[in-house]
């Protein structure tokens, strides 16, 4: 199956219709089967290293289709630069600050004893947990 292939049945597990633009982006996202994070501009860039026309703004909002359809989930680090997870599953995050980049963390490790009530009127959405490293300096 090309990958092409698999970003179409991709996009028809969750009813988007399959536009050139999203088989493109989604055959860059999941077309080999390997998790990504990626944010709007590495998504843009690997698309015009393919040769794939196609603006950033169609990449923003491409990317914002498929998290509402629930194929991605958002991540957002230091408030303001979002990632987008092809694993949609509860899992924890690696925010590597030397190199900007997110990986996922081993989600057995991971204990959260108790969540605080929520206000009053209000319900717990999700959790989301970024762990931000950066490497030890040499001695």
């Amino acid at each position: 199956m090309s990958q092409e292939q698999i970003g179409t049945n991709w996009l028809a597990t969750a009813g988007l219709r399959p536009t050139r633009q999203r088989v493109t982006l989604a055959a860059l996202l999941v077309g080999d089967g390997q998790h990504r994070h990626v944010t709007a501009e590495s998504l843009f860039d690997a698309a015009h290293a393919k040769g794939n026309a196609v603006s950033l703004a169609t990449v923003y909002n491409t990317l914002s289709a498929f998290c509402d359809a629930g194929l991605m989930q958002e991540v957002t680090v230091d408030g303001s630069k979002s990632y987008f997870d092809t694993n949609t599953h509860d899992h924890p995050h690696f925010y590597w600050e030397d190199e900007a980049r997110l990986t996922d963390a081993p989600s057995e490790q991971l204990v959260i004893a108790q969540l605080p009530d929520a206000p009053e009127g209000a319900e717990i959405a999700s959790v989301d947990v970024v762990i931000r490293l950066r490497r030890k300096a040499k001695n």
